[in-house]
C-alpha cells in the first residue's frame, strides 16, 4: 500500500498545487489515455456482454483527444469544461444508433478506468496525501457529471431530430402500403425493410376511432408491442389511428389483442390475418369497417374473422345495408332490448349448429324459450328456419346488422 506524505500548501482557491499537479501531468498524456480507454472499455464489454460504444469509427481520434483533455481540465477548474466534444460523442453515437443502456455501461467503464489512471498517476507524487487523494476522485465525479449531462443532451437532441426526420417518411412509406402504391417484389421488400417490418407476413391491421383530433387513440402502442416482440408500424390520421402489425403464430395474434382491448378507450377495429403486403388495403378496408361493429360483448374491439359470410357484408357495406332492410323491417316496433334477446338468441343458435339444446345451455334458459324466439324471428322476418334459403338469407342480415349497423 502506498504511503502519502503530507499535503503540500494550499492555495487562495482552496486547490492544492500537488493536485494541480498531478491534472497537468495527466492532460499532457492526453493521447495515451485515449487508447488506454478504449482498450479498457473494449476489453471490459466483452466479458459482460456490453455494446462497444468507444470504438474508432464511432467518435474520431480528434474529439476523444478534446473531450479527455476537457475531463482533466474540469478536475482542475469546473468553468474550464468545454463541453462541446462531450456533445459531439453523444450527437455521433446518436447517428450509430447506440442504445441508451449500453451508452452509459461504456462510459462507466471508461471512468472507473480513468480513476485507476489518476490514482497510479498521484502514487507516483510523493506530496499526495489520503485528503489529496480523495480531492482528486471528487473533482473527477464532478468533471464525471459535466461529461454526461453535455454526452445524453447531446444523444437526446440528436435522437429526437432523427425521429422526427423518420416520423415524417415512415408515415409516407406506411401510406404506400395502406394505399397499395407498391409496385413490385423489390419495392415491397424496401417498404417493410424500411417499416423494420418482416418481409413475410402474417400481419394484420389495426384501426383505432380517436378520441378527439390530433390525439392517439393507442398512446405508445408500437413500442408496447414491441415489448411483446411484435413489430408494428403506425400513422395517425384525422379521424382515426392505423397500425400494421406482423403477427407470426396464434400466440401473438392473441397477445396483439388482449393489449389493444386493455388500452382501448374507444372502438377498434382488427382485420383478418394476411400473408402478403399487397393485400393492405383490402385488410384497411375490413379493418375500417369492423370499427364500425359493437365487438364482442362489451368489448371495444372488434375482430374481423375473415369468413365467406363476413367477407361479404364488408365488401359492399351501404349495399349490404340497403339490401337487408327488408329482412330486419319487421323488428322496427320492437323494444331495443326485446330486440336485441332475439338477434342474439339467431346468432347463438347459428353459431351451435341450429342445436336447440345447446343454444339453451348457452343462454340458460329452457329450450322451449329458444323454439318460441325462433318462432317470432320468423314471423318477424317472414321467413321460415326450414328453408335453407331463407335461412342464409337471415345469417346474412343478421351479420351485416351485427358489423355494420
Amino acid at each position: 500500500m502506498t504511503e502519502f506524505a503530507s499535503p503540500g500548501p494550499v492555495t487562495s482557491d482552496g486547490l492544492q498545487p500537488t493536485v494541480a499537479a498531478v491534472a497537468k501531468a495527466l492532460a499532457d498524456r492526453a493521447d495515451e489515455l485515449g487508447d488506454a480507454l478504449e482498450e479498457a472499455v473494449t476489453r471490459k464489454s466483452a466479458l459482460s456482454n456490453v455494446a462497444v460504444v468507444l470504438r474508432r469509427d464511432d467518435v474520431s481520434d480528434a474529439v476523444c483527444r478534446a473531450n479527455i483533455r476537457s475531463i482533466l481540465a474540469a478536475m482542475v477548474d469546473q468553468t474550464q469544461f468545454d463541453s462541446a466534444p462531450a456533445t459531439t460523442i453523444g450527437v455521433q453515437r446518436a447517428g450509430n444508433k447506440m442504445a441508451f443502456s449500453s451508452l452509459l455501461a461504456s462510459d462507466r467503464i471508461g471512468f472507473r478506468r480513468l480513476w485507476d489512471i489518476v490514482a497510479n498517476e498521484a502514487a507516483r507524487h510523493t506530496s499526495i496525501n489520503a485528503e489529496a487523494l480523495r480531492s482528486l476522485t471528487a473533482r473527477l465525479h464532478t468533471a464525471e457529471d459535466l461529461y454526461m449531462h453535455a454526452m445524453v443532451t447531446g444523444w437526446r437532441d440528436e435522437r429526437r431530430r432523427r425521429v422526427l426526420g423518420e416520423t415524417a417518411g415512415r408515415a409516407v412509406l406506411i401510406g404506400s402500403l395502406l394505399h397499395g402504391r407498391t409496385l413490385d417484389d423489390w419495392s415491397l421488400w424496401d417498404v417493410a425493410n424500411r417499416l423494420r417490418l418482416p418481409c413475410q407476413g402474417p400481419y394484420v391491421v389495426i384501426a383505432a376511432e380517436l378520441p378527439a383530433v390530433g390525439t392517439e387513440a393507442l398512446p405508445e402502442i408500437e413500442s408496447k408491442l414491441a415489448s411483446l416482440d411484435v413489430h408494428s408500424a403506425w400513422r395517425l390520421l384525422p379521424d382515426v389511428q392505423i397500425g400494421i402489425a406482423h403477427v407470426r403464430s396464434d400466440h401473438k395474434f392473441d397477445d396483439v389483442v388482449a393489449l389493444v382491448c386493455r388500452m382501448a378507450a374507444n372502438r377498434v377495429g382488427v382485420s383478418a390475418r394476411f400473408d402478403d403486403l399487397r393485400d393492405t388495403p383490402h385488410a384497411l378496408h375490413c379493418a375500417k369497417v369492423t370499427l364500425r361493429g359493437c365487438g364482442d360483448g362489451a368489448s371495444r374491439v372488434a375482430v374481423f374473422d375473415g369468413s365467406v359470410l363476413a367477407t361479404a357484408v364488408v365488401s359492399a357495406p351501404e349495399i349490404m345495408v340497403k339490401s337487408v332492410g327488408d329482412a330486419l323491417n319487421g323488428f322496427r316496433d320492437l323494444a331495443d332490448e326485446d330486440r336485441e334477446i332475439l338477434f342474439d338468441t339467431f346468432r347463438v343458435w347459428q353459431d351451435t349448429d341450429s342445436s336447440v339444446r345447446v343454444t339453451a345451455q348457452q343462454l340458460v334458459v329452457h329450450p322451449n324459450t329458444v323454439r318460441h324466439r325462433l318462432r317470432r324471428i320468423e314471423k318477424h322476418t317472414g321467413r321460415s328456419l326450414s328453408r335453407p334459403r331463407d335461412v342464409a338469407e337471415l345469417c346474412l342480415a343478421f351479420e351485416v346488422h351485427r358489423r355494420l349497423m
